[in-house]
């Protein structure tokens, strides 16, 4: 074998790069990890953990209203975005710290620089103007650059137009927002800016919002986030933006115009492998532009391997992780592993939130073999009967008729999140509709409703909307 600085060179220090390269480290191997920006990746930096954090903040407004439904009262609350700031940066700097301190107890050499690749052994270390700083040679490279936000080029005044990576760092809390998207992103930030007191619209190109989600999630949550307060403009294109004197004037497909103070577009985001000189290495991308992968995360070159949502597979970072796992099994432990993407649960932190695991009715009734029967509720949250609002809860099992195992699971309303993740155990494990209703309830909670649900829907009608 040929003398490499390194057994492992990982380009990318997110949440996936991080634990393949820790674990080969502390395996024995001599490995080093390159991050161009901060340790932690988009998940800690600039995606999952702060927008929770902004999420609970925004929650706060609504928790005051129940709150007064139950007698408490409240004078001058309000709400400083630069102490909220402040005090997210401080709490995201901290995370960062111990990831790279992580690092380097389990001997990883940490390289702060942009990687690329000279070949399929070589990656060169780049300094900020573009100039090369150093070349480090590897017998093994994995790839998990994660990836990045996609706005329209094309389109007129998108310049104006912030993404998400900016959106955490808004210098004052904006009066007017416009977000242009459908996706989780979209209504999550839209639920955040309504919820700290932004008027907020919302533009979606598509007819429903969370494209790929069961579509009786995607209506009951498009007019839930409707009580909230935010305006949603489906089946309209955003056309152009134009700065003014008084703010950003927005024309849309439809004929109508709307000023807002900042346009924010979270209309997806594609793989980062821009500049990485993959060519070089030899190493191929689908036609959507991500990395190709095998089962076990292997690219078409034998000594480089790519994970996370540069391969564009299922872009959720415990998914990340686990394919690091996987990755380290396979590559050090003589271990071949495949992540298994069956029945990964995920949860969407809109307000109300959702939380899915498994089919959706429609999927089910193209991929089970016989009938599928369906078990939905709509029901008033306990803690709303005070204050007099409206909001409900969805709840909906999606059971192979056929089998009778819960192949679906979908909830909208609060701790829907939490929900998920212990439903996903039953659901992973294949259990039968009988089985959920012979666990006893937990009374009086919402989650109750999971293992009471009983009256089946007519198998082979569609749901109702």
């Amino acid at each position: 074998m040929a003398d490499y600085d390194y057994d492992l060179f990982v380009i990318g220090a997110g949440s996936g790069g991080v634990r393949a390269a820790r674990l080969t480290s502390l395996g024995g191997k001599r490995v080093a990890i390159a991050e161009e920006y901060r340790v932690g990746g988009t998940c800690v930096i600039q995606g999952c953990v702060p927008k929770k954090f902004m999420v609970m903040a925004s929650e706060v407004s609504h928790d005051l209203h129940i709150a007064e439904g139950y007698g408490w009262s409240f004078d001058n609350a309000k709400f400083d975005w630069p102490t909220f700031l402040e005090a997210k940066d401080v709490e995201i700097a901290r995370l960062s710290g111990i990831y790279a301190a992580n690092l380097g107890k389990a001997g990883v050499d940490l390289v702060h620089g942009r990687a690329v690749f000279k070949d399929a052994h070589t990656v060169q270390i780049l300094k900020k103007d573009g100039s090369v700083d150093r070349e480090i040679t590897a017998d093994k490279i994995l790839i998990a650059t994660g990836g990045r936000p996609w706005v329209p080029e094309d389109m007129p005044g998108i310049e104006h137009a912030i993404t998400s990576e900016q959106a955490f760092h808004l210098p004052e809390l904006p009066k007017r927002i416009l977000i242009a998207g459908g996706g989780y992103i979209a209504v999550e930030f839209a639920g955040i800016f309504a919820g700290l007191g932004v008027e907020t619209t919302l533009i979606y190109r598509g007819p429903n919002i969370l494209r790929g989600f069961d579509d009786d999630v995607r209506a009951h949550l498009a007019g839930e986030i409707e009580k909230r307060g935010i305006k949603v403009i489906l089946g309209c294109q955003h056309e152009s933006i134009e700065k003014t004197g008084t703010g950003l004037l927005n024309r849309l497909g439809n004929g109508m115009t709307l000023e807002t103070d900042v346009v924010m577009f979270a209309t997806g985001r594609i793989p980062y492998v821009k500049g990485l000189n993959l060519e070089k290495a030899g190493v191929e991308l689908t036609e959507q532009g991500a990395i190709k992968v095998d089962g076990f995360s292997k690219t078409n070159v034998d000594n480089i391997w790519a994970i996370g949502d540069v391969t564009d597979r299922m872009n959720l970072t415990p998914v990340a992780i686990r394919e690091a796992v996987a990755f380290h099994q396979t590559v050090f432990r003589d271990n071949p592993q495949a992540f298994d993407y069956e029945a990964v649960a995920t949860a969407v932190f809109s307000q109300p939130p959702v939380g899915v695991v498994g089919l959706t009715e429609n999927e089910a009734r193209h991929s089970c073999p016989g009938e599928v029967d369906i078990y939905l509720t709509r029901f008033r949250p306990m803690k709303y009967a005070f204050t007099g609002s409206d909001e409900r809860v969805l709840m909906k099992l999606v059971v192979d008729a056929t089998s009778q195992k819960v192949v679906g699971v979908h909830i909208v309303g609060p701790e829907a999140p939490e929900m998920i993740q212990l439903a996903a155990i039953a659901v992973k494990a294949g259990l039968t509709k009988a089985q959920w209703d012979a666990t006893c309830a937990v009374h009086p909670t919402m989650a109750e409703e999971l293992v009471t649900l009983r009256e089946k829907q007519h198998p082979g009608n569609m749901s109702a909307g």
